[in-house]
């Protein structure tokens, strides 16, 4: 079942995970350009039925969009699809960029 994280625990959280989840970005390219969390990857959220292939149903996967509404409806298609260990970043970039970056650009 899908988990929440906060900003701030997942900012903890990347510091000690070993292996560090996948950072999956499901926003639209012009929102990604505009800002993103380092190390994310862009799977648009329209095209990942498409790009499946690309992610592994086995790693835990940080679902990011702008406030945390996309990344969920990705997060439960994902768990679907037989994807095991799906986490939701709660408020998404615009918590993260409110709560542990304050330099990031928001929009």
């Amino acid at each position: 079942m899908m988990r929440d994280i906060s900003p701030l625990e997942l900012r903890s959280y990347l510091e000690t995970a070993n292996p560090k989840p996948l950072l999956l970005d499901v926003r639209e390219p012009q929102e990604y350009a505009h800002c993103h969390i380092e190390g994310s990857i862009h799977i648009p959220m329209n095209d990942i039925p498409y790009r499946l292939a690309e992610l592994d149903p086995a790693q835990e996967i940080v679902v990011i969009c702008h406030h945390g509404m996309r990344s969920r409806m990705v997060g439960d298609y994902l768990e679907r699809q037989g994807f095991s260990d799906i986490v939701n970043l709660r408020g998404g970039i615009d918590a993260w960029a409110r709560e542990v970056a304050p330099d990031m650009p928001r929009y």
